[in-house]
Formats: structure tokens, sequence, C-alpha cells
């Protein structure tokens, strides 16, 4: 495999990197455009090998205690609001009740103060970290507003005339800690999915050394160790199978649901659960190598990076901040200007200012991020390229390769027949198997699966020669045996009866004994089980579907008819595809390219949306934006779909974040104070938190588009 990794490497850097390739770090802003408050919770993936420290789930430990730090104060600060609200001399006009308790306005006040310091600091250690950055944005809006309201009323208790509300800063700082509280824990949410990958290792690994089992934890797993994997036990890291057999259920990693057999020479994946089987493998890489580190690096990577519509959501946020902030003082000033009490123009300020603070717009991307990333890890989709994947809503045309993508890649033996009266069809293919056995060509393994699956016993073979690009031979008991293509027969000008090979679509090599033409077996590439629904979900969903191959016209034509594609590019040279993909292009098609990233490197580069269908441990297919790590063409159907399901899922969010402002921002003002309509800043407060508790839902319902 080597010598095609460093091409692939090569062949990449000539088709350059996307532009856009991941190359924004993620700013400050991290996952919320308030980070102060909510720090960003990165899961590390499984301490193993030298490279990490042992620091576990500590972004995550970090990510809890700041979600418990909430909830005290939402719990401490909603007790202390209950006498504050009952002292309040509006609230008792409202509710027609009378209090008199000596000093209530100091009571309150005092009260108060603990919820504004307690409730409100993270607030305004929020708006400190904001004001020093130069990137004022939630945190600004909430402290300003806070601020405002207790200035104002702690003046109004000590003697200005007007009326205090102190019972409003306490139900609003109320209000927002709850809101906060309600979007970490659906952030965390988020990224179980990404700790349920982490979790899938494992602790301790059974080691034999020197004939005897001994129990080792697997960050002490070193390549070429020996581990014994007993029946139902996970893999402890990734492997080759030394000794035994049994099917591993690989479901949780490559998204395949059918378990996955597994026999001497088969590479296993740490992660994945052994069946009834025991098996002995040979360590290949463990940790930081291993397949499942690359998913959890990917995964993490793809949380990351911003994608167009993230920039979006934090544009709005900036300015909705200077909006607000204009407002606030706009509308305080007309009110004065306007003639009205000091007190009533401040309250105006207030809530104009409490309510413009969109907390929805925080959450409304990096939530539906969050949560499409992880579920498409666990169905088998990983992106890498989070823009790549929102276009993906835009493809117009898909093109597939055809070999290992819509077929399975490996050839089947499609029929056996045998000219020679004297060997049966049996006969003729436990020869043919007996010379095979000696190579790993794909031809070869077909006959021998063939042969395997008949039941018969494969018998050895020596004197056993190459004939390079024509085929092998070799003795086989007694008897001189080749297996040979058409290029052999055409030099050798041996004569051959007429055979029913469809010929064109089927691979056919001869078998000849002792110098005679025995029979021929012809061989298919099969078409993948899943392939024609796939075709289907494409084409109802309007998108054009073209097959492009390296193989001859009859091979092409035949699949793209089974298939009932759109059409189909024959005889492509690896290099040619990515000029077909640039025609496409220049026709205004928006072009996704769908290979196995060997050969394809450079087309998938080209391609607007490269999908790699890589199976396994090559999971890093260096050049594409979005990998399918079963190969199932079904999931390509279905990533797109998924990726438009996204796309709705981050405009619908944008706009719940936005929407209520536009109405709730007039009548804060006191547009409508004429015909007695008034949104006061408590309830501005709870408008607020309900339309991030919105966002929130809307996001969580994305799991289930991808069933």
């Amino acid at each position: 495999m080597n010598h095609e990794h460093h091409h692939h490497h090569s062949t990449q850097e000539k088709a350059g990197h996307k532009a856009d390739r991941v190359e924004d770090s993620l700013e400050e802003k991290t996952l919320h455009g308030h980070n102060q408050a909510m720090p960003q919770h990165k899961p590390h993936p499984p301490q193993q090998g030298q490279g990490h420290g042992g620091h576990g789930g500590h972004g995550h430990d970090h990510h809890r205690m700041m979600i418990e730090d909430f909830k005290k104060r939402f719990w401490v600060s909603l007790v202390l609001s209950v006498p504050v609200i009952l002292l309040s001399p509006m609230i008792q006009h409202i509710l027609g009740y009378s209090l008199q308790v000596p000093y209530s306005m100091y009571i309150a006040f005092a009260l108060s103060s603990i919820i504004y310091f307690y409730g409100g600091w993270p607030f305004l250690k929020g708006l400190v970290d904001e004001v020093r950055k130069g990137a004022p944005g939630m945190m600004t809006l909430i402290g300003v507003a806070i601020t405002v309201a207790y200035v104002y009323s702690t003046a109004v208790a000590f003697g200005l005339e007007g009326m205090d509300f102190f019972w409003e800063l306490a139900t609003l700082i109320v209000v927002m800690l709850l809101g906060h509280w309600i979007e970490m824990r659906s952030v965390l949410g988020a990224s179980k999915a990404l700790e349920l990958l982490v979790s899938m290792m494992p602790a301790e690994a059974q080691v034999i050394r020197n004939g005897q089992t001994v129990t080792v934890k697997v960050e002490e797993l070193q390549p070429e160790d020996l581990i014994l994997v007993k029946p139902g036990e996970k893999v402890p890291a990734d492997g080759v199978v030394k000794q035994g057999e049994s099917y591993l259920n690989e479901s949780m990693l490559t998204g395949e649901s059918k378990p996955v057999q597994k026999q001497q020479g088969d590479r296993v994946i740490g992660g994945s659960i052994n069946g009834n089987g025991a098996l002995q493998v040979q360590v290949v890489s463990t940790g930081k190598d291993s397949y499942l580190n690359k998913v959890i690096n990917l995964v993490q990577e793809a949380q990351k990076t911003k994608s167009e519509t993230q920039r979006l959501a934090d544009r709005a946020a900036k300015w909705l901040t200077y909006v607000a902030l204009t407002a606030g003082f706009g509308t305080l000033l007309a009110w004065l200007l306007a003639g009205a009490a000091l007190d009533f123009a401040l309250e105006r300020m207030v809530t104009v200012m409490v309510i413009s603070c969109p907390h929805a717009l925080g959450l409304a991307i990096p939530l539906v991020v969050a949560i499409s990333t992880a579920v498409s890890a666990k169905k088998g989709l990983l992106i890498r390229n989070r823009t790549a994947f929102e276009n993906s809503r835009k493809i117009t045309t898909i093109i597939f390769d055809k070999t290992g993508t819509l077929t399975q890649g490996s050839h089947e033996v499609a029929q056996v027949t045998s000219f020679n009266q004297a060997l049966g069809q049996r006969e003729l293919l436990r020869l043919a198997a007996g010379v095979e056995q000696n190579s790993e060509h794909y031809i070869s393994q077909g006959i021998l699966r063939r042969a395997k699956e008949e039941g018969l016993t494969v018998p050895a073979a020596d004197n056993f020669n190459y004939l390079p690009g024509k085929g092998l031979e070799g003795r086989v008991e007694g008897q001189d045996v080749k297996v040979v293509g058409p290029n052999y027969i055409q030099e050798y000008r041996v004569q051959v009866p007429e055979s029913k090979a469809e010929e064109g679509v089927e691979t056919v090599v001869y078998v000849l004994v002792n110098g005679e033409v025995a029979g021929y077996i012809s061989l298919r590439d099969q078409i993948r089980s899943e392939s024609e629904g796939a075709i289907q979900v494409l084409k109802e969903n309007g998108i054009k579907n073209l097959l492009l191959t390296g193989d001859n016209e009859r091979v092409a034509r035949s699949v793209s008819d089974k298939l009932r594609m759109d059409g189909y590019l024959a005889n492509v040279l690896p290099h040619q595809k990515q000029e077909k993909i640039k025609e496409l292009q220049a026709q205004g098609e928006f072009v996704a390219m769908t290979g196995d990233g060997v050969n394809d490197a450079p087309a998938l580069a080209q391609a607007h949306v490269g999908i790699a269908v890589g199976s396994g441990t090559d999971v890093a297919a260096e050049t594409a934006d979005i990998i399918l790590v079963n190969s199932n063409p079904q999931d390509i159907a279905s990533l797109i779909l998924f990726g438009k399901a996204t796309y709705r899922k981050m405009i619908q969010n944008l706009v719940w974040a936005t929407a209520y402002n536009i109405i709730a921002l007039p009548l804060a003002a006191g547009v409508l104070y004429q015909q007695g309509i008034m949104i006061s800043p408590a309830i501005g407060a709870a408008l607020m938190s309900l339309s991030t508790v919105i966002v929130a839902i809307n996001a969580q319902l994305l799991r289930r588009q991808l069933r």
C-alpha cells in the first residue's frame, strides 16, 4: 500500500487543497457568541501513548462544573427573589394587597444587592471580558441592563424620586440564569455523542507474553503486542488477526450494521465488539494513531471549524449589540425630550437593552453543528469541511467512480463452463483454485471464494509460476494447469471453443490442463445491493448522476442501465477525471465527486464537494471534504438530504433568534404606549429565554432526520 500513499499525497499537493480548507481555527468566540460564561468544551480523545497527559475528560468536567455553578446561582437567586417580589410596591398595586413591612425598601435593596452581585456575577464578568477584547456581545447587553437597573433602583431606595424596580432586576437575573443553564445543558447533550465515541475503548487488554496472558492497561500496549480478545469483549487496539475466527460488530465505528467476518490476516478496529469466537490479534496502531482517534479528531475538527452560516450568526450578534446599545440610549433620550419622568425613561431604556440580547443567536448555529457532526459520525459520515457539508444542498450533479462505490470492487465468479467431458465444472474450479491460491490478485481471490463456497478442498500446487500480464501456471496433482487471460490465448494462438460469457461485461479466464483448453471461468464486479436505492433517491431529489469509470463502454453501460443512471463516461483515465469535472463545472453544474480517494484525489479536490468512499483505517482521505466510512452508496443520498435538513435548521434558528427582536424592541421602547401596550424588563427576559429554548429544541429535532 505504501507507494499508493506517497502517490496520494503528491497528487493531493498538486491538486491543492480547496481554498476554503479548514483554515479557520476557532476564534475566541467558540461555540456560543458568549464564551465568557460558557467555556468551550472539547472532549479529549482517549488518553494513550506519550502524546497526552492523562487528563481524561477535563474539558467536560469543566463544562459540568459551569453548569452546576449556574444551577446554584439560579436557585439562590430564585429564593431571594420571592421576598423582593412580594415587597415590591408595584406588584402589591397590581395584585391589590398591601404589606406594611418596616424598612421594606432597604430589605429589598439588601436582597437585590446579593442577587445582583452573586446571581449577576457571570454576566458582569462577561461584560468586562468582552469590553476588554473590544468585542461587545451578549454579555455586554445583559451586564449593562442589570447594572442600569440596579444603580437606578438603588438611587430610588435612597431618596431619588421615582419607582424602584428591584423586582424586575431580580426576575431578569433569574430568567437569564435559567436560560443559560438550559442552554449549557443542551450544548453538553450535543457533545455527548463524542464522549460516547471516546468511551468505546476498553480500559484493559489481555496480552499474550511467553504463552501467558497478562492484563495491561490499554495505554501501555505497544505495536507488535499479541493480544487475546475473548468473545463479547471490545477490541482494545487496531490490529491484524493472527489466529481464530469471529464476527465483529463495527457498527458504532463504521455504520456497517451487519457484523463483519474476521479471520487470519484481516484487520480489526479498536473499539469494535467481538462476537462469539476468540481472536489473537497483533497490535498495529494504538492511541493517537488508532482509527477511532482519527474519527474523534475529525469530528472535533468539524465541530470547531466555522461554516459560512456560522460567520453570519457571529456578524448578526455583533450588530445586534450595537443596535441594542444605540436603541437603549436613544429611547432614554427620546422619552426625556418628550417630557417623560426620568424613572419612566430609564425603565424603558433598561427594557430595550434587556430585550435586545438574542441569546438564541449565540446558540442557533453551534448547536446544529455539534449535533449534525456527532450524529453523522455515528452513521459513518465523517465531515471534514463544514462549508462543503452545508453546500451539499446545492449539488446538481453527482459523479460516481464505479469500482468500489456502486460496485463491490471484488470480482465474483459469474459462471464456470467446461469444454471437456471428463472434467466437470467442480473439477475445473478445483484445479484452477489450486494454482490461484498462490496469488493475491482479485481474480484469484474470486475463484478461491467460489471454491470455498462450493465446499471444495483446494489441492496443493508446485512448480508455481507467474506469467506477468497473462496469468498463472503450476502443477496440480501431476497435471500441468494454467489459468490465463485473453492475452495468452492471442499470443499463443490457442484455439478456443465459442464462449457464452457476456463479452466486455465479464472478465474471462481460461483454464488449460496439459496444454488443452478445458474450459473458462467468467467473473464480474457485483453491483452493491444498496446502489439502486441510492440512485433512486438522488433522482427523486432532482440530482443528476453520472458514472465515471476506467472500464470499457460495455461494462459502463451495463452498470449504468442496471441502476437506471442518467449517463456514463467510460474509458476515463485517472488524470482525465479532474478534466471531466472541470467541464461540468464550466457548464454551471454544482458537482459532487465520489471516489475511493487514491487515484481520485485530484478529482475529489476539484469537485465542489469531494466525497471519499473509504472503508477501514484509511480514514483520512486527505483531499475529500466528507468521508463515507462504510462505502455504502445509500449514505451519499442520506448525506445530501441531511445536509439540506441541517441547513434548514440553521436558517430556522437564525430566524427564531432574531425575529422576536423585530417585534419586541419597538414595543419595549414604548412605541405603542398610547395604546396601553408595554413590555416590562422581566417579560422581555422571559420572551428571550423562550426563544433560546425553542432554538435548542429545534436543533435537537435534527437527530430524528438521519435515521
